[in-house]
C-alpha cells in the first residue's frame, strides 16, 4: 500500500485552469475524467447549436452560440475547481502545507 505522501502529484490548479481555456474539455481529461471532458464538449455543441439555429437573425454572435458559452464556461469552472480540491487533498496528506 503506498502512503499519501509517495502517490503521483496533480496538476497544478492552474496550468489544469490554462488547457480548459484554451481547448474545452482538456481540463477534464488532464483531471483523468476523460468521460466527464467529453459529455462537457457534447452539451457544449449541442446548445450552442441550439441557440445558433433558434436566434434571431438580428442577434449577435455571441447571443447566437450563448447556450455553448456558457456551457464552456462552466467546464472551465469544474476543471479548475476538481483541479483546486485533488491538489489541496494531496498536498494535506502529503504535509506540505
Amino acid at each position: 500500500m503506498t502512503t499519501p505522501a509517495e502517490t503521483k502529484r496533480p496538476m497544478n490548479p492552474l496550468l489544469v485552469l490554462a488547457l480548459a481555456i484554451v481547448l474545452p474539455g482538456s481540463g477534464q481529461v488532464f483531471n483523468g475524467e476523460p468521460w466527464r471532458g467529453l459529455i462537457f464538449l457534447f452539451f457544449m455543441f449541442l446548445l450552442g447549436g441550439f441557440t445558433l439555429i433558434t436566434a434571431a437573425p438580428d442577434v449577435s454572435i455571441i447571443g447566437k452560440l450563448a447556450g455553448g458559452l456558457f456551457v464552456y464556461a462552466i467546464a472551465i469552472f469544474d476543471a479548475y475547481k476538481k483541479a483546486k480540491i485533488r491538489y489541496e487533498v494531496w498536498r494535506y496528506a502529503a504535509g506540505t502545507r
